[in-house]
């Protein structure tokens, strides 16, 4: 999930243009004509279908002027939540889809399970393409089978820990990023550092919610074990008997109990406005999201925000592909477009916009990325980061019903911190509602 906003440093379109014009001489990327490559039938309208920001603007701007007979559309919602029913609808009517539509990696394996309703890319030259991401990334993109390329990785979500240095100053805490991560490097050390934080600034909860931390730990936890979490690599439901969503539920559940959180889910517009106010103090952040608390915070957090490293030291979460659905009737230009846009050098440029860190090896190692610093959070070293934590990541496997069951699960402990439900009652009511999802 992702809802981003340019970084302080805007690189101009003509930088971007001369990054970009390689790609396109080296993919053999020509001006594309007609219904599905049909020459003479006037200009083609490609439409994008994303949640939140990629970064996509500059991109679309500077494959239009090499291709002057294409017209790209994008089509966006702000959450993750809001975009599934939508593309839901679209696959199962098999009418209304853009021509390229991104595919995050919770519901990535529904439509693994459909892939007759879904471009196989690798008849349009992706499997020369492999190179370009990292074997995880590019494995995940693939049907079981090997046989049909459905989604080329777009970007990756490295873990870091947002935090508000001037808050923290208030509180009597470190505000230097390299001290505030040694405050933390347990999750129970976390929770301390929150406990002795709203003990000097009581007005301002410690985090925004308990789900990014559930979020964050599922993952974290269960790349450290088993390689998955709700779901076994079968996909059977394994929510009740896998001790890393226990340890995840246990841990994120201790901040709600203890009225810790503000109780918002993430990029809601409650979780929006709290940006722009001094309603909490931290967040867990992979690297989309920077944008995303830029967007919303606007003037008034510039400076104000800064990254240090996570509990447990390691963790992703979140993470998408783009993939051409069958129903899309320019399916070559469709496929063209995807190609570019997740190319080396397309992923440095949608980094440089929006913070979207690269699946590709190629693009991580560009200095652009490597060596970016973000203005807005205070300077932070996000390239070096957010590439650190993302040469530790382990890929978790995600069952067709995961985001079902996360949301479900998610719900409970909400309703823990607005005393809904009773703790003691948490783990219980989460059970019962995972395997309601699950069905």
């Amino acid at each position: 999930m992702r809802v981003t906003k340019r970084r302080g440093r805007r690189p101009a379109a003509r930088t971007v243009a001369a990054l970009l014009a390689g790609v396109l001489a080296a993919t053999g990327l020509a001006a594309c004509g007609g219904d599905d490559g049909e020459s003479g039938s006037g200009p083609i309208e490609l439409t994008v279908d994303i949640f939140g920001e990629f970064g996509y603007d500059q991109l679309y701007k500077q494959y239009e002027a090499s291709h002057p007979n294409i017209k790209i559309k994008q089509r966006k919602v702000s959450s993750l939540d809001d975009y599934k029913p939508r593309i839901q609808q679209w696959m199962s009517t098999n009418s209304g889809a853009g021509d390229v539509v991104a595919l995050e990696e919770g519901i990535l394996p529904v439509y693994m399970q459909q892939p007759g309703k879904f471009v196989n890319l690798f008849d349009h030259g992706g499997r020369e393409l492999q190179g370009n991401f990292l074997p995880w990334k590019w494995q995940m993109g693939l049907t079981p089978d090997g046989k049909q390329l459905i989604g080329l990785g777009s970007d990756i979500g490295p873990l870091g820990m947002c935090y508000r240095k001037d808050l923290f100053k208030k509180a009597g805490l470190p505000t230097e990023r390299d001290e505030v991560s040694k405050l933390w490097p347990t999750w129970d050390a976390f929770l301390k550092t929150g406990q002795d934080f709203m003990g000097k600034v009581p007005d301002t909860k410690w985090l925004d919610g308990p789900t990014a931390i559930f979020r964050a730990t599922v993952l974290q936890n269960a790349g450290a074990g088993p390689g998955y979490s709700f779901f076994d690599k079968n996909n059977n439901l394994v929510f009740d008997t896998n001790p890393a969503v226990k340890q995840a539920f246990d841990t994120s559940l201790k901040f709600s109990q203890n009225k810790m959180t503000s109780d918002m889910a993430i990029f809601t517009p409650p979780w929006q406005t709290a940006l722009k106010r001094d309603t909490f103090a931290a967040v867990p952040c992979p690297s989309w999201m920077l944008g995303g608390i830029e967007e919303f915070s606007g003037d008034y957090g510039k400076g104000k925000w800064e990254v240090a490293a996570v509990p447990g030291g390691s963790g992703y979460w979140g993470g998408s592909w783009l993939a051409v659905p069958k129903q899309s009737k320019h399916q070559k230009e469709a496929a063209e477009l995807a190609k570019f846009l997740t190319s080396p050098q397309g992923q440095v440029g949608a980094y440089k916009d929006k913070n979207t860190f690269p699946s590709s090896p190629q693009a991580a190692k560009d200095p652009a990325v490597g060596d970016s610093k973000s203005e807005y959070f205070s300077n932070a070293p996000v390239g070096k980061i957010f590439g650190d934590m993302a040469a530790q990541v382990k890929p978790v496997h995600l069952g067709p019903k995961n985001e079902d069951v996360r949301l479900a699960v998610e719900n409970v402990l909400i309703a823990v911190g607005q005393g809904k439900v009773k703790p003691e009652e948490a783990w219980t009511k989460a059970v019962e509602e995972a395997k309601k999802a699950a069905r």
